[in-house]
């Protein structure tokens, strides 16, 4: 016998049975019985906006998996752009499949003299890196007018590479930017990692050949923020794409609200608090003040994991092989100790606090030489594969425009008065 749940009207004495299908029910129901009484739920914290076959997460199991593949095998396995093609695609690809996909996104890598010469250049010298590169996507809407075809499969394809090949360009000639360096041109001879690493770091060397351990453990850390699911990012991507508008204006808005402290600058939220407990003897009385609730224990707690954050463990791994080539960074001990402390502590595991994904990147982006405001840069962009994904899902769809309902709690109607006569 199907699940279900009955919805009375006690005013009227009217009932509808709703089926639970795929874990939700039908809002259309709802309306049926309820007319112009809405569900408010702000934040949409219990609110399913969309059906979305792209990433399957269960807070509670701690699982997260891409197209029905655990990050964990995918992490250990894959490659980013492997990863991309099965965001956008729903497969994994075959050789032959594989080959034209990065063959294609190494040669859209470069982006129009004019964006890095009249755009980019144009900023202030001490412009945010990401501030730049919000701008500097949308921008890309001006250069590409075609790509506002988004009825076309063909069109579409072609955006979605330039997408995710110029990201790393355009941050890295942000970053690049912002230190007073001149720019580098992409290395179509290297692998996607490794070429964004040598237009961040070379200098007058003929070729940058980053430490192969260092370009794997940035792909595995775009690998696990390709995409997750409905977060604040992606709901913007969603929203201003159901009103058609150009990915490259989609994307922007995306990164406009991963730009947002609380979506993606904790890592950077994490760096601070570290530096500001200072040394491993000083754990204990800031998880004192944390008890307290004079101060927040950074990067535990997720909205959506309440067991351990399954990309976090893999962070930590990661973190090790990082740290065996640069050395260790001095407050790994004090990321350690916090979190021995934290989970052996009833406070925070009745709390369901554990470590997530930020606890322990802004530790390796650090020691890799990233400066904090290039973090969410650096979380920018492989999650556009996941935005990309998303939009494509959403004009596959047809989903209708965006238009959320509210409940009004001001004024009356009330008459206007003059200004001579206000009080």
């Amino acid at each position: 016998m199907p699940e279900s749940i009955t919805i009375t009207d006690n005013r009227t004495g009217e009932s509808v049975e709703v089926p639970i299908a795929d874990g939700g029910v039908d809002a259309g129901e709802w309306r049926k019985l309820l007319p112009n009484v809405w569900f408010y739920d702000e934040a949409l914290m219990t609110t399913a906006a969309t059906r979305s076959a792209i990433t399957e997460i269960d807070g509670d199991a701690g699982i997260l998996r891409y197209r029905g593949y655990p990050i964990e095998q995918l992490a250990e396995s894959s490659t980013y752009l492997e990863v991309a093609y099965l965001l956008i695609h729903g497969e994994l690809p075959t050789a032959e499949q594989y080959e034209p996909w990065v063959r294609d996104i190494t040669y859209h890598t470069f982006i129009h003299e004019n964006v890095r010469k009249r755009f980019l250049e144009g900023f202030h010298h001490d412009a945010h890196p990401m501030g730049m590169l919000v701008s500097a996507v949308a921008a890309l809407s001006t250069f590409y007018p075609g790509a506002k075809d988004i009825g076309d499969p063909d069109v579409r394809y072609k955006q979605i590479v330039r997408l995710i090949a110029k990201m790393p360009t355009l941050a890295a000639a942000c970053h690049r930017f912002s230190v007073g360096m001149p720019f580098v041109y992409p290395d179509n001879s290297l692998s996607f990692s490794a070429n964004f690493l040598s237009m961040l770091w070379k200098v007058a060397e003929p070729r940058y050949d980053a430490n192969p351990a260092l370009a794997h453990a940035l792909d595995v850390l775009f690998i696990l923020h390709a995409d997750h699911e409905q977060n604040c990012g992606t709901t913007a991507m969603r929203t201003v794409a159901s009103a058609h508008a150009d990915p490259y204006v989609c994307v922007a808005a995306s990164s406009a609200a991963l730009y947002g402290p609380r979506h993606g600058g904790a890592n950077e939220a994490v760096i601070r608090m570290l530096n500001e407990i200072g040394s491993v003897d000083a754990v204990d009385d800031y998880v004192k003040l944390v008890k307290r609730g004079e101060v927040k224990l950074q990067g535990f707690g997720h909205r959506v994991y309440k067991n351990y954050d399954p990309r976090a463990k893999i962070i930590k791994k990661t973190a090790d092989e990082v740290f065996d080539i640069t050395g260790r960074n001095p407050l790994l001990d004090i990321a350690l100790k916090l979190e021995d402390v934290a989970l052996s502590d009833e406070y925070f595991t009745s709390r369901r606090l554990y470590p997530n994904v930020d606890f322990y990147s802004g530790l390796i982006y650090q020691a890799m030489g990233f400066p904090t405001a290039m973090f969410t840069v650096l979380f920018a962009i492989p999650r556009v594969s996941g935005w990309l994904a998303h939009w494509v899902e959403l004009l596959e769809q047809d989903q209708k425009i965006a238009r959320p309902r509210q409940l009004y709690i001001g004024a009356g109607e009330r008459s206007y008065v003059p200004m001579a006569d206000r009080g």
